[in-house]
């Protein structure tokens, strides 16, 4: 094996990088399923009032709330292949529906890792399994 085979994060070592940053830990995330093969990762995001839309009791997700779980499920699509997070570059989202439940779930493919840049599509879902946004975000494949 060569040194330059990056260590890919195990479903531990994801959990950890969660529980360690302060702003990823407030988003309360539950991995659902790392996917090597496929490059794919899912997460879980539960509703809280600190990110809901509107009135308590909406249950609607606030946008912004959103936006960050597609960005951080796009980064670690990609950091669980390269042994952690990567710098986001560009993000684009579209807000299809109001995200509305008790969570919603996020599943991050990556679509093309290149040496300079990589492209990753992000699904968001409600527990309907209703399609309430989508995102890409272009990443930098390496640590940092």
């Amino acid at each position: 094996m060569s040194n330059d085979t990056p260590q890919r994060l195990t479903r531990d070592g994801l959990a950890q990088i969660f529980q360690q940053s302060r702003f990823i830990h407030a988003m309360q995330l539950e991995i659902l399923d790392m996917d090597y093969d496929q490059s794919r990762l899912a997460v879980r995001m539960p509703l809280r009032p600190e990110i809901e839309r509107g009135a308590v009791g909406s249950l609607q997700f606030h946008g912004g709330a959103l936006a960050a779980l597609i960005d951080v499920a796009g980064d670690f699509a990609l950091g669980m292949l390269l042994g952690g997070g990567v710098p986001t570059v560009n993000l684009h989202i579209d807000y299809l529906r109001p995200a509305v439940g008790a969570y919603v779930d996020a599943t991050a493919t990556v679509r093309k890792q290149g040496r300079s840049f990589a492209i990753i599509d992000i699904e968001i879902t409600a527990p309907t399994g209703k399609l309430v946004a989508i995102g890409r975000g272009t990443y930098v494949p390496a640590k940092g």
